[in-house]
């Protein structure tokens, strides 16, 4: 029986998920340096600049490669993938998503009606979110838009104390529509 030997081929993965310029990868002839203390130590070739880094037992990385002369920093590369990582996640906690919520009113709506879409717009003005108010015109309504925007300029009159316009109304197509925004405080 002849036993097979199977090779086993691993793919090198590289540590950093995102394509920054670390040390061998580098591949530009001479680079402008600067030192772990933020001190210009001038233009260097490729070669000396990754040796002093690696004398220092630090990283080289690039971080302005569309310069003129591409500029690259001697820097601890985990300690510095670690600050970058906990910036973004900063960022994205103190970032605020405005939610854009939608409300259909037709041309023809009753007082009572016009009411609860009212109680329901300021509700979500009130949370902080933003309200598209949509008017449909379907068949022979499409004739009757003065009377559809006279509906409309009243629901945005009556929410003028919270809410600001922010895209006024205007008719595209069959559908009338505005964007109302809670007024800044």
């Amino acid at each position: 029986m002849l036993i097979q030997e199977v090779a086993i081929i691993r793919k090198v993965v590289p540590n950093n998920i995102n394509d920054d310029l670390v040390n061998e990868k580098i591949r530009f002839k001479e680079v402008l340096v600067i030192d772990a203390n933020g001190d210009q130590l001038g233009v260097k070739t490729r070669d000396e600049a990754l040796s002093r880094a690696f004398a220092q037992e630090l990283d080289l990385l690039c971080v302005a490669p569309k310069a003129q002369i591409p500029v690259c920093k001697i820097v601890d590369y985990g300690k510095f993938r670690f600050e970058q990582q906990k910036k973004d996640k900063e960022a994205k906690r103190n970032q605020h998503i405005v939610e854009l919520k939608g409300l259909r009113l037709p041309p023809n709506i009753d007082k009572g009606d016009f009411d609860t879409k009212l109680k329901q717009a300021r509700k979500w003005i009130e949370a902080g979110m933003k309200v598209k108010v949509d008017m449909r015109f379907r068949g022979r309504l499409i004739t009757r838009i003065d009377v559809g925007r006279k509906v409309m300029n009243d629901f945005v009159t009556q929410m003028n104390d919270i809410a600001m316009t922010e895209k006024r109304a205007s008719l595209e197509g069959n559908t009338m529509s505005c964007v109302l925004a809670p007024k800044k405080k």
